[in-house]
């Protein structure tokens, strides 16, 4: 079919509406695009970047942010019972392969239709260093091996979680002097969903994170981290989302202090 053939087609269709609404009308192109495109802009499921040895999923180093880990975690369904799933051995398995062992452990619990973030961890840079060269000598190009045991995972807060409950939509923007710019974009299911999207995730320091419920129950997350907790650590970049403001009429005249 020519493109006149279409056009044609398509005002036929619509040609019951009235001039204005005609003019505004758009329809949804369900074209996906591909993986590395819409991991730094509209998103994608975990499952579809999840790896089975450290580093980026091959086909998207040139997407990936440097230091990030995204890799599969089975959940086995009892059914009538519940649901079993492992997350990090001392001995094996992603955390043991990049050499880092979570000093802390905790869990947090966010309602329903809430969002924690952008917030971020200052990387440790070395006295004599400048902080470019120290990154790019720390994550060099995806063709480099890397070397874990320079990385100074007790000197600066690493993040290390995986979700039991809810769906997330997660969002990450590496910020580290002299690295790219890359955006990451993704959904993980909690262990209560058993599939591809559940996953465990390691983030760095210096790249900065924010996630929010994508359903409408609550998300409960538990996370290790590299150092034991230290309030200067956490910075925060554009969290108004946290705030949960009034309506405009309410915060006007709660804050309205004249008789």
């Amino acid at each position: 079919m020519s493109s006149d053939d279409s056009q044609s087609t398509e005002n036929e269709l619509w040609r019951g509406l009235n001039d204005k609404a005609r003019a505004a009308l758009d329809t949804r192109n369900y074209a996906k695009k591909d993986v590395a495109t819409r991991l730094a802009t509209t998103g994608v499921d975990a499952g579809e970047i999840v790896t089975d040895a450290p580093g980026p999923k091959a086909g998207l180093e040139d997407a990936w942010i440097p230091g990030v880990e995204i890799f599969p975690r089975n959940v086995y369904q009892q059914r009538h019972r519940g649901w079993f799933a492992e997350f990090a051995r001392l001995t094996e398995g992603r955390l043991n392969d990049i050499g880092f062992t979570p000093q802390q452990w905790a869990t947090a619990t966010m309602f329903a239709g809430t969002a924690k973030g952008f917030h971020i961890h200052p990387p440790s840079i070395p006295a004599d260093q400048d902080p470019a060269e120290w990154h790019q000598k720390l994550f060099p190009s995806a063709t480099e091996s890397t070397n874990y045991e320079d990385r100074p995972y007790g000197e600066e807060q690493w993040d290390a979680m995986f979700f039991v409950q809810g769906m997330i939509e997660f969002l990450l923007l590496d910020e580290r002097a002299g690295m790219p710019r890359k955006a990451m974009r993704f959904i993980i299911d909690g262990d209560n969903y058993p599939g591809k999207n559940n996953i465990g995730l390691v983030i760095p320091s210096g790249v900065a994170h924010a996630l929010r419920c994508a359903s409408s129950e609550d998300v409960i997350m538990v996370y290790g981290t590299s150092t034991t907790f230290n309030p200067p650590f956490e910075g925060r970049l554009h969290s108004d989302a946290e705030n949960c403001p009034l309506p405009d009429e309410w915060d006007r005249y709660f804050l309205d202090n004249e008789s």
